[in-house]
């Protein structure tokens, strides 16, 4: 299992440029390549974000949006697939957005949904502690 800190690492949005035809290389020479490369050889991949304005990470959606680089490689893997989230609000519809970009980013490059930890409520470690979230995703792991 490899971690990555998509915010600690060097991470250029995509430009929309295609010179990589979707398979590759991408012309922009950053941190990318060591996802990609890990990526290519996983059984799965964890997206892990807190919400911000209802959506992942500007940092993740970077790395995500720079999938287009390798998009066949990538679609051709049918790698496991989990999503793990925090958000402050407790209301019903808080994921609703997240959820739907997850479920057509899973659909389209042909993930395998293991399924989704969603915590509510989670604005603090402590309303984290109490929210039940952690035991959530201890359960999810386990059951891979």
């Amino acid at each position: 299992c490899e971690v990555f800190d998509v915010c600690r690492m060097d991470i250029r949005p995509c430009t929309g440029c295609v010179r990589c035809g979707y398979e590759g290389p991408c012309v922009q020479k950053d941190d990318v390549e060591k996802i990609r490369a890990r990526l290519l050889e996983s059984d799965m991949v964890v997206f892990a974000t807190p919400l911000y304005y209802y959506g992942m990470t500007a940092q993740l959606k970077a790395v995500v949006d720079r999938f287009c680089a390798y998009n066949s490689s990538l679609n051709g893997r049918h790698l496991k697939s989990a999503l793990l989230t925090v958000a402050w609000n407790a209301d019903d519809w808080t994921f609703d957005a997240l959820t739907a970009h997850y479920r057509t980013l899973v659909r389209y490059i042909r993930f395998k949904d293991m399924g989704m930890v969603l915590g509510y409520g989670c604005g603090t470690p402590s309303m984290t502690r109490n929210s039940g979230c952690p035991e959530e995703a201890y359960r999810l792991g386990r059951g891979l």
